[in-house]
């Protein structure tokens, strides 16, 4: 199939992305930015897969010189070790991602020793008032006898990975079980918690209370589930920072997510929302909506097409002038 031919993409989804190349000037200095989870990939049979039309779609958008930036609320290690490899033969460079909702920006890779590593390009890990406030929050819930809470923390070094701590020790091995992507579990004191949190740059903090919305009193004042960064930092700081660094336009940009969390669909230029869930985000151009992962590939696989077609009338450009 010819990189131009139309796929499946409806005539409005076609039009949209034709003006959009052109007017925003995609096919000189854009980019694709990325959410992974419900976005770019998803899970069947117990694994995350990046399906086939999206593995199309990138490889052709890479092949012809676009940049695509990752960004995702995964730690650089759950990357790694989840499609780290696939996406690295897609890319067959270093990979640029914006992580742990923008706290850290970086490029897995592989080293030397040929092994998938991440190199850091810039973090921003929360201060030490802020891992207290958050803290403050766990005693609230712990003095109010809930007793059901995770704390996640993300530390700088990527080789840390996730590590979850938990007021109640026996519950520790079921902790493990339960997050198999965590390095370690821990069910410390508070204080020795507060300790540790302090001797290490922390990017991110995810407080999951696991009982449901409604069994929380309004006096709580608790989510069942909150991520913690650095004040003004998200995925929309976080996409902005890997532009300038790599030197694409964002509002020349494509961005595709497909939650509350994708803050960034509102810096790109064409906004695509995957999936099902309302978002209120608006792409600076343009915004669609694709049903699920596989026709964003096609979206991918066509804006390829059109990147395609601009190499070329600048390569017979070229020709005639030379």
């Amino acid at each position: 199939m010819h990189l131009t031919d139309c796929m499946s993409l409806s005539l409005q989804i076609e039009n949209v992305l034709g003006d959009f190349a052109q007017s925003s000037g995609f096919t000189e200095r854009g980019g694709v930015i990325i959410d992974l989870d419900g976005t770019a990939v998803h899970e069947e049979n117990g694994r995350t897969v990046i399906p086939r039309p999206v593995e199309m779609g990138l490889k052709a958008l890479y092949d012809r010189g676009r940049p695509v930036v990752l960004n995702s609320l995964r730690f650089p290690l759950s990357v790694m070790r989840t499609f780290g490899k696939e996406w690295l033969a897609l890319s067959n460079s270093p990979v640029p991602v914006v992580s742990m909702n923008g706290s850290q920006l970086g490029y897995v890779q592989r080293d030397e020793k040929d092994e998938l590593c991440f190199e850091e390009i810039a973090a921003f890990p929360l201060t030490a008032n802020e891992i207290d406030a958050c803290l403050a929050g766990v005693d609230a819930l712990l003095a109010d006898n809930i007793r059901e809470v995770l704390l996640f923390y993300y530390p700088r070094d990527w080789r840390m990975g996730e590590i979850i701590w938990t007021p109640v020790a026996e519950k520790v091995s079921h902790v493990k079980e339960k997050y198999k992507s965590a390095s370690a579990v821990t069910a410390v004191e508070p204080d020795k918690l507060q300790e540790q949190l302090h001797k290490e740059d922390i990017c991110m903090i995810f407080l999951l209370v696991e009982r449901t919305a409604d069994e929380l009193m309004a006096y709580q004042h608790a989510k069942p589930s909150s991520f913690f960064t650095t004040k003004g930092v998200d995925k929309l700081t976080g996409a902005k920072a890997a532009a300038d660094y790599i030197g694409f336009d964002m509002t020349a940009a494509l961005g595709a997510g497909d939650t509350p969390m994708d803050v960034f669909l509102n810096g790109v230029g064409l906004a695509a929302h995957v999936g099902p869930m309302p978002l209120d985000f608006r792409g600076i151009y343009n915004t669609i909506h694709v049903e699920n992962s596989f026709e964003l590939g096609d979206v991918l696989f066509r804006l390829a097409g059109i990147q395609e077609l601009s190499n070329a009338i600048d390569e017979k450009r070229l020709g005639h002038s030379g």
